[in-house]
């Protein structure tokens, strides 16, 4: 279903009432669709997709995601919208073929209709497709790879067919990959053979990845895949019990443009199909043909020379009957329109009229005038398709319009462009869509690569070449600048922009023209969410510069995009190379900034790396840029930043070097900071400032980081999107989420948590971008937000293959707790053994581990249990207990020592006091501590207001319990309210 889609008044599911809204969502969960897919599909938020799947949860009464799914409805292709292209004609015989494509497409997992162009390959995969959707959970899907000219970007053409964008730190393959993993699908591949390379390398990584996933392909030749079945298409019957399918498609072909045959004209039908050699494409434009010129005038002209192929590879007997229709309904063409359809042959994607005059140039159009168009053509209603079985395509080509005459004005050269375009629509060699008011024109692959030879015959394919590039420039530039619809505009002409790229790639003398357009490419790839794409084309644009400062320059942007895909290894390979060609244009202190700049990548973002450079290679690249940075601001402040990350690990890593004492490092930090903040460079101070941030807290000064950790926020707001920016900012999000939450700031960590959960460069990775929102709403005691989160974190995990990062640890702990103090004990196992999968830190048993087992014991009143959990002093634990930890630790640690009668109860009360001074949540808990060791009932309301200003829910529906008498009542019933099960009471009473 798509936006503006027919609202239902209600709706019931499975015996619930559900909103229709719920019902649209429960049933594309049952098509395996993500949150991010789902919202595309119906034009809402993601989040509110996740608050009806929580809904939906909770009205079903089911665990998770999978558990919803097999509840949703089953209605025929329930939740599959139609991705097959609709035919614009009929398909017409092939029964034995359908039967026999079709039973191998069940047998097989990847079948190759194989067959030159014209013979109907396309169409007969489309028709098997649909007659076996039902038969796969997860539907059936198709991907036009004639757009695609670099054999790198078959998995972008699938993504696209998919609705899928990359995943951060996986290539755009392995994002398909693992968003197939677990789908019951077919994929439909079509016209593979000019990137079968390509093509071969995915699919035996998708058939090995995707167990359950099928492909159909269509292509000239086989694609030599390991297991592939190949069924060759054979030309259309010609002779038959019944009337022969050749004969069948001419008859129908001809009735749609206008002139029914009749019964006695079939043997005149079967003779010129017999010419043809069943070739439908071939058929398809003789049919086209019939009203103009007869069975006689089709006769002669197929009697024509041209019939007869000269010259090399082109006398293979299978293409010499689409050859010749090809030359044959090219001869009878105006010498106008004749140039016309060649010089539109540049365009690979859809096209408009508009286009099509700013590309192909006025030079025959003018004289097209009076001759052309003086029949007043009224046109051909339906044109004859061209496609691929009826031709190498999904359908025909509509008849469009009036005769060029009437409709050209004088002097107007779109005009005259347009008139030419129906024209050859009308002969079936342009099919025309129009959607959005929009009309657009395009050549079949058959048609489009005769045309590109004919160019060449001409001498012509390198100025209509050059002017499909300065069109698809000037296309980029207006790209770069739009404000309104330009995603959608993008997509209409991306494929053109890549196109054109590769042509001017491979020209020496266009090499400036390609260096601008693979930067522009770039930009417009990574606002597009195309990240893996946008990362070659910066490299592309470094490789083509001439300029070595400008190829610098890209490889840094390079580097950020790489970022922010989390991919740590093309990050610190992307910098050094910058720094080599900074080096050769004689920048030296630029030079110095990126070495400097990939010592600290190496620590930073440590965890991105599949193999992290060693410590002794990151001093050597501080040594090599002290050497070179000079007086350069930039560059001293970046290798002031080296210094800090590296020599004494500002960045709190766990396992810092020898020796890295806590007054140093926030020395250095600083010292960073402020010869950052004097170049006024906002993402170098930004960097440093986090260096800043992981050294105050591991000083333990939790305040001190979270204001930090603002400033980065204050400083990127404002900023224009970029690599290097969005980068900075996802990271900067996630801190100041941490630290705020560390610091009580509960209300503000949850708004910079749903921020990060919200950017649309983490649409497709939720665990991602759930996580601190998880850690958040785990620590608060929000169900319905962990309940609703859980489900995109997990579905999004999944889909990415389940990753072991240690970094979603706190996340997935979190739910697990959520879900013991529900008492939901089949789901605290399964998340507590998702934890085990993600991968476990020290921090896990010292930090966010001990909090959340504490609160959960507490809950359940095994207070000595939990003062066990807590029983190393924060002093001999600092190291795994600072940042987010620290203020958590030491304030459940006073309370279990409380609740427990620990003889040291009241001074580790004071300490806590001492500790948490300032923090409202952590302090809260404390003075709750200090109540209960004192019997003072008034003072432990009082932290109930707190924790409730605070918007901690379950603290404040937990301290009513404590309290006990009509209080406790009060408190059960919130507790009810939020979702948990009731609390264990304690020893103590009042």
């Amino acid at each position: 279903m798509g936006c503006g889609g027919m609202r239902q008044t209600g709706a019931v599911v499975t015996g619930v009432e559900a909103s229709p809204r719920e019902a649209e969502v429960l049933e594309l969960v049952g098509a395996h669709l993500s949150n991010a897919e789902i919202a595309a599909r119906l034009c809402i938020s993601v989040r509110t997709v996740e608050s009806h799947v929580s809904s939906l949860l909770r009205k079903l009464e089911v665990p998770d995601r999978r558990a919803l799914a097999q509840r949703a409805p089953t209605p025929a292709s329930a939740g599959q919208a139609p991705v097959l292209p609709t035919p614009l004609t009929s398909f017409i015989g092939r029964v034995s073929e359908r039967a026999e494509l079709t039973e191998m497409t069940k047998a097989h997992r990847q079948v190759t209709a194989v067959g030159p162009g014209g013979v109907g390959k396309t169409r007969l995969a489309l028709a098997v497709a649909a007659e076996v959707s039902g038969e796969y959970a997860d539907g059936v899907w198709f991907a036009d790879l004639v757009p695609v000219t670099d054999p790198g970007l078959i998995a972008t053409a699938v993504a696209g067919a998919l609705g899928l964008g990359e995943q951060p730190g996986r290539d755009m393959t392995e994002s398909v990959l693992a968003a197939l993993a677990d789908r019951h699908a077919l994929l439909v591949l079509d016209n593979c053979e000019h990137v079968a390379d390509g093509v071969t390398l995915f699919l035996e990584r998708l058939l090995a990845t995707c167990p359950r996933v099928t492909v159909l392909a269509t292509s000239r030749a086989r694609l030599m895949v390991p297991y592939e079945r190949v069924y060759p298409v054979p030309p259309l019957s010609l002779a038959a019990d019944g009337e022969p399918d050749a004969v069948a498609l001419f008859m129908e072909r001809a009735a749609a443009v206008g002139r029914p045959l009749d019964p006695p004209s079939r043997d005149q039908v079967a003779a010129i199909c017999e010419r043809l050699d069943g070739m439908a494409l071939a058929i398809e434009l003789a049919a086209a043909r019939y009203p103009m010129l007869g069975f006689d005038g089709i006769s002669a002209a197929l009697s024509h020379p041209l019939r007869m192929l000269t010259g090399g590879s082109r006398a293979d007997d299978r293409h010499r009957s689409v050859r010749a229709a090809l030359d044959w309904s090219h001869a009878l063409l105006e010498p106008a329109d004749r140039a016309l359809l060649r010089r539109v042959s540049v365009f690979v994607a859809p096209f408009t009229a508009t286009a099509a005059a700013q590309v192909t140039g006025n030079e025959d159009q003018a004289e097209a005038g009076a001759g052309a168009g003086a029949g007043d053509g009224a046109g051909a209603g339906d044109g004859a398709g061209a496609g691929d079985g009826a031709g190498d395509g999904a359908g025909g080509g509509a008849g469009a319009g009036a005769g060029a005459g009437a409709g050209a004005g004088a002097g107007d050269e779109e005009g005259l462009v347009a008139d030419g375009l129906a024209r050859l629509a009308e002969q079936s060699l342009l099919t025309v869509t129009t959607s959005l008011g929009r009309t657009a024109y395009r050549a079949l692959e058959t048609i489009r690569q005769y045309g590109t030879e004919r160019l060449s015959e001409a001498g012509e394919l390198t100025d209509a070449r050059s002017r499909h590039l300065r069109w698809c420039l000037a296309q980029a530039a207006g790209l770069a600048v739009a404000r309104q619809d330009w995603r959608a505009r993008f997509d209409l002409v991306a494929d053109d922009l890549r196109a054109a790229l590769a042509w001017a790639a491979s020209r020496p003398e266009r090499r400036a023209d390609a260096f601008e357009l693979a930067r522009c490419l770039a930009e417009l790839t990574f606002t597009r969410h195309l990240t893996g794409e946008s990362q070659r084309r910066y490299e592309q644009a470094a490789a083509l510069a001439t300029d070595p400062a400008a190829s610098a320059s890209m490889l840094r942007q390079a580097a950020a995009v790489a970022g922010c895909r989390t991919a740590g290894d093309d990050m610190y390979r992307l910098r050094r190379a910058a720094a080599d060609a900074a080096r050769t244009s004689g920048a030296s202190s630029a030079a110095a900034a990126d070495l400097a700049t990939a010592a600290t990548i190496a620590f930073r973002f440590s965890t991105t790396f599949v193999r992290r450079p060693s410590q002794e290679e990151a001093v050597q690249l501080i040594i090599e840029a002290r050497e070179q940075a000079g007086d350069d601001p930039a560059a001293r402040a970046a290798v002031a930043l080296a210094e800090a990350a590296v020599l004494t690990d500002a960045f709190g890593a766990v396992q810092g070097p020898p020796g890295n004492a806590v007054p140093e490092t926030r020395e250095r930090a600083e010292h960073a900071v402020e010869l950052a903040r004097r170049t006024g460079d906002p993402l170098a101070e930004s960097a440093a400032l986090d260096a800043l941030t992981g050294a105050q807290s591991w000083a333990g000064d939790t305040f001190a980081a979270a204001a930090t950790a603002r400033r980065r926020i204050m400083l990127l707001s404002s900023l224009p999107i970029s690599p290097a920016g969005t980068h900075e900012l996802i990271d900067a999000l996630g801190i100041v989420a941490e630290a705020g939450l560390g610091a009580g700031d509960v209300r503000g960590a949850r708004r910079w948590a749903r921020q990060l959960a919200d950017h649309p460069s983490l649409a497709e990775v939720g665990h991602r971008a759930t996580c601190r929102l998880l850690m958040v709403a785990a620590l608060a005691g929000d169900v319905d937000e962990v309940l609703t989160g859980s489900v995109r974190f997990l579905d999004a995990w999944q889909r990415a293959g389940s990753p072991a990062r240690s970094i979603l640890a706190p996340a997935v702990a979190g739910v697990a707790m959520i879900h013991g103090l529900r008492d939901d004990h089949d789901a605290r196992r399964a998340w507590q053994e998702i934890l085990g999968r993600v991968g476990t830190s020290p921090e896990h048993a010292y930090g966010y581990g001990a909090v959340f087992d504490a609160m959960l014991l507490l809950h359940r009143g095994q207070a000595p249990e939990a003062l066990e959990r807590m029983a190393p002093e924060p002093r001999q634990m600092w190291k795994w207990i600072t940042w987010i930890w620290h203020h958590w630790y030491v304030a459940l640690r006073s309370e279990t020592a409380v609740l427990a009668e620990s003889p040291d109860a009241r001074d580790i009360v004071a300490e806590a006091r001492t500790v948490v001074a300032g923090n409202p949540v952590a302090a809260a808990i404390v003075e709750r501590a200090a109540a209960l060791l004192d019997g003072d009932q008034e003072a432990l309301l009082a932290t109930a207001d707190a924790f409730d200003t605070a918007g901690c829910r379950y603290q404040f529906a937990r301290t009513l319990v404590l309290a006990g008498g009509h209080h406790a009542e009060r408190g059960a019933a919130a507790l009810a309210d939020l979702g948990f099960a009731p609390m264990t009471p304690t020893s103590r009473r009042w």
